[in-house]
């Protein structure tokens, strides 16, 4: 099986036209060596004649009758290899290799901002890598470039490179604009999955000993530029031991979307495995983004997850019935190249076990099917995040940083080096008080440096904060280093303000190296110099305390919080109406993902109720947790229930704001809540037929308690929500208690409802902070007790003065 396999796989490189700029060979295209052919396989990897270039090709035809198995009529068993692709129909003679259209934009490698070249950096590169899971048949890069003036007039030309073989080049003068569009056939055999693509502009020699050239001279590969890729996909076997494929692969570097299918009988339990599992998928995909597609009793198309229990059918398809929770993985009735992971289990208990078994992999190779031992569950204790840096310990930047990263850069030009953290988004400082980051640093110790230009730049979540020198700035340790003693600056105390510490940080560090005017030209491109950060430069949130004003979208959009407080939901209810929709069902799951992906935990502990309940441990849940709600403008019943005691309020077919009583307008001006612009959030809601959002206000069924509700005017908007989360922009314009997004005017947010203080304070400082934020009615209050006191004062020395006048008298 494993020849046939590399045969097809070797006669699949021949399928699609290569349209390159220069021929691909067997010997000098391909970045890897493949082992010769065997006789039997080059027999069976026997093709037509490749066609010309601009002819389309048809989809891979199935393996041949001859070496195709017989199909099982239920359960399809494992891959006998699990790690060969095994690209013929394992079911059914008459499957087919489907095929696959992508595209990966250079944003997506991991440049947002593109690749710059300028100065004496006259070359760089973008490494990409590409799903295990496919063969490449067709390829195209469309490459945008912005070229400066400067180097237009220069008429250079670029050089590309894929894995070390040339792709052409392309002129950087050429278009009236400053933006050139160039289209690139590419040689499918070519891409592989771990891939990397390198740019050279071909006039080093003129501009070799021009030292002010960064702005000047400047080519820059925009973030749009893509390949647009056709394949075919592989078949990677029945086997649990390949988890997270083929759902989701790490290779990948493109948005993934998963199918979750559940019985015609929803029920709270699969539902609540459904939101664990979607939430470990959240972890997985981490940058790249991941949505949810949810059906209801209907069967995937392609790769999907089945959860329910022993016997319920789900599209026809029934369940294994099992005493014990299991999770099987089995090939689709629809095409046997796409899998199906069924996650069984008799009861929440079972279903939660199948489910967190899933999160821990380890599964044993050529492995279908798994009996799972029903165990303890570990549960979070309050901001233990893994991905959320810790405030019990000052933390050091090497911590911080991932495992292919390094905190030491070479030569003068180079890219910034990055760090990026989370925090819980509700760290509090009293004022004047401030976070402080300790960086040590070294510069090269080079003779043709110009240390009075050259800085250590920094910049925070795009703000800049401090130029650090070369040496020391004091008058001082100038005029010692002139006399030729160590004036060196190495070290630095940056103070940050509170403020500048988000949900989701990025700190930014750039040698800004600047050569004498005297300096030889070899040196501009030396990259045999060094300039590091120190492993034990260190960012100190130790004395912060988690103390915030609720309801607060932007904490919740940024990190899911405050359900993330305890990162497997333990003390969180995900409320459903009694009959959610797919799309309520798939924006719930989404949701799970997003907090996943911000804490690096899934939703172990996590706990759906459908519909409002009248009593029972529902009705406890609801009372002791705060409560994560996603709904649509058609529940009227459930939006009316869930709403009540809240500053909103649904009619049919409209929402609002409800109009405050005499005594809460009272209650909030005199605890100084003059900002509510209930009216202007009220009239915004009115005024637009299609929109989806969220809302957030007390809990009605505990007032210590924090509900965040996710809703749209029909399930068409309520699903335009994960394109919106995941824009930057809509993100940072989220905040107060009510964000309302429409299509034509993107997102408004208003602070409707009173804000109620939420964390870990003691009741002195309460007092102390309560005092701070309420200024105007403290100073109201410290007038009226001075007027009543001075009034107490004058009548009680009144009284007194005319006793004395009556003694007086009597004598």
């Amino acid at each position: 099986m494993k020849r046939l396999t590399l045969a097809i796989l070797i006669g699949s490189l021949f399928v699609a036209p290569l349209r390159g700029e220069e021929p691909a060979t067997s010997g000098a295209a391909l970045p890897f060596d493949l082992p010769a052919p065997t006789p039997e396989a080059a027999a069976a990897e026997a093709t037509p004649p490749a066609p010309d270039a601009g002819q389309t090709t048809e989809p891979m035809p199935a393996a041949p009758e001859a070496v195709t198995d017989t199909a099982p009529q239920t359960m399809p068993e494992a891959s006998s290899s699990p790690d060969a692709a095994d690209v013929s129909a394992t079911s059914t003679a008459g499957a087919f290799v489907p095929s696959t259209v992508s595209s990966i934009t250079v944003a997506q490698m991991g440049q947002p901002q593109g690749v710059s070249l300028s100065g004496g950096q006259l070359q760089g590169g973008v490494t990409f890598t590409l799903p295990t899971d496919q063969v490449i048949t067709n390829a195209q890069l469309a490459l945008n470039l912005r070229v400066s003036p400067a180097m237009a007039a220069r008429n250079a030309t670029m050089q590309l490179m894929l894995n070390g073989q040339p792709l052409g080049t392309v002129p950087l003068g050429a278009a009236q604009t400053d933006v050139s569009h160039f289209q690139l056939d590419v040689p499918a055999a070519l891409m592989v999955s771990n891939n990397n693509i390198s740019f050279k502009i071909i006039d080093g020699d003129a501009q070799l000993c021009q030292r002010d050239l960064t702005d000047k001279y400047r080519v820059t590969i925009l973030p749009d530029s893509r390949f647009d890729l056709e394949g075919q996909q592989l078949n990677i076997g029945a086997d649990l031991s390949h988890l997270p494929r083929p759902f989701f692969d790490d290779m990948q570097m493109t948005p993934a979307s998963i199918e979750f299918a559940f019985p015609a009988k929803l029920s709270t339990d699969s539902l609540s495995a459904g939101a664990l599992v979607a939430s470990w998928f959240g972890i997985q995909a981490d940058y790249r983004g991941i949505n949810f597609n949810a059906l209801h009793d209907r069967l995937p198309e392609k790769n999907g997850i089945l959860i329910g229990h022993p016997g319920e059918q789900i599209g026809g398809l029934s369940l294994p019935q099992a005493d014990k929770p299991t999770l099987q993985i089995i090939d689709n009735p629809a095409n046997p190249v796409y899998k199906l992971l069924l996650i069984v289990g008799k009861d929440e208990t079972a279903l939660r076990s199948a489910a967190w078994r899933v999160t821990r992999g380890g599964f044993n190779p050529q492995s279908a099917s798994d009996v799972v031992t029903p165990g303890a569950i570990p549960a979070s204790q309050p901001y233990d995040a893994p991905r959320w840096i810790t405030t019990d310990r000052p933390v050091k930047l090497s911590e911080l940083i991932r495992k292919d990263q390094s905190l030491t850069t070479t030569g003068i030009w180079h890219e910034p080096l990055r760090v990026a953290f989370r925090a819980a988004p509700d760290l509090f400082l009293w004022d004047g008080e401030t976070i402080p980051l300790r960086i040590n640093y070294r510069f090269p110790s080079e003779s043709w440096i110009d240390e009075e230009n050259s800085f250590l730049s920094m910049t925070l979540n795009n703000t800049f904060l401090h130029n650090l020198p070369v040496n020391k700035q004091g008058i001082l340790e100038q005029l010692w280093h002139r006399l030729g003693g160590d004036a060196r600056q190495e070290h630095y105390n940056m103070p940050l303000e509170p403020y500048m510490i988000y949900g989701d940080n990025q700190l930014q560090l750039y040698f800004n190296i600047k050569p004498k005017e005297s300096a030889p030209c070899s040196v501009l491109l030396n990259n045999n110099i060094k300039s590091m950060i120190d492993d034990s430069s260190t960012i100190d949130l130790s004395h912060t305390r988690h103390f915030a004003l609720l309801p607060n979208l932007s904490y919740f959009v940024g990190a899911s919080f405050p359900f993330s407080r305890l990162a497997d939901y333990s003390q969180t209810v995900l409320l459903l109406p009694e009959n959610p929709s797919e799309t309520q069902i798939a924006t719930l799951l989404d949701l799970a993902a997003r907090s996943g992906n911000a804490t690096g935990t899934s939703l172990n502990h996590n706990r759906v109720v459908l519909g409002v309940p009248a009593g029972g441990a529902d009705l406890e849940a609801l009372r002791h947790r705060d409560v994560l709600v996603v709904s649509g403008l058609e529940q009227t019943a459930f939006n009316r229930t869930v709403l009540n005691g809240s500053p909103f309020e649904t009619q049919a077919q409209s929402f609002g704001v409800r109009t405050p009583t005499t005594w809460q307008k009272a209650q909030r001006w005199l605890l100084g809540d003059w900002n509510a612009d209930g009216l202007e959030a009220d009239r915004y809601f009115s005024s637009n037929e299609a929109w989806r959002g969220f809302v957030s206000f007390r809990s009605p069924w505990n007032e210590d308690r924090l509900v965040v509700m996710a809703i749209g005017s029909n399930d068409d908007q309520l699903s335009r929500l994960h394109g919106d989360l995941a824009s930057a922009r809509i993100n940072a314009a989220i905040r107060g208690d009510a964000a309302i997004i429409t299509n034509e005017n993107g997102v408004r947010s208003f602070r409707v409802g009173p804000q109620f203080p939420s964390g870990q304070m003691p009741p002195h400082m309460m007092i102390v902070w309560y005092a701070n934020q309420h200024s105007g009615l403290l100073a109201a209050l410290g007038l009226g007790f001075a007027i009543v006191a001075g009034l107490l004062l004058t009548a009680m020395m009144k009284r007194r003065a005319r006793k004395r006048l009556y003694l007086d008298n009597k004598k």
